[in-house]
């Protein structure tokens, strides 16, 4: 089976950064796109930043600028680079990744979530 898991969010004041970090484990083999998106309370979910198996990378436009995304292909990991954060980037922070495993074919695997609050 595969595995995504995610660490690195916690709370930060505004302006400042954090990096999350997402690790796929498992019978993985390929990786096709990682990518993070977020909930905060009371609103659905929605796509922050996505990076493919070529390096191309997309960005939501509330945090272009701002975030950056990549990988170590060699770990199997993601990272969410956030910079000048804001109070409303507070959500609990998802990782997917589109992943071919061994026992099946090529399908979307999500990570528990990691809280970020963004707060003084």
């Amino acid at each position: 089976q595969v595995q995504l898991v995610e660490s690195g969010g916690g709370l930060v004041q505004p302006g400042g950064s954090l990096r999350l970090s997402c690790v796929a484990s498992g019978s993985i083999s390929d990786i096709y796109s990682m990518a993070w998106s977020r909930q905060a309370p009371g609103k659905q979910r929605e796509f922050v930043a996505v990076i493919t198996n070529s390096g191309s990378t997309n960005f939501a436009d509330s945090v272009k600028g701002r975030f950056t995304i990549s990988t170590n292909n060699a770990k199997n990991t993601v990272y969410l680079q956030m910079n000048d954060l804001k109070p409303e980037d507070t959500a609990v922070y998802f990782c997917n990744a589109d992943i071919r495993s061994t026992y099946y074919s090529r399908r979307n695997y999500w990570g528990q979530g990691t809280q970020v609050t963004v707060s003084s």
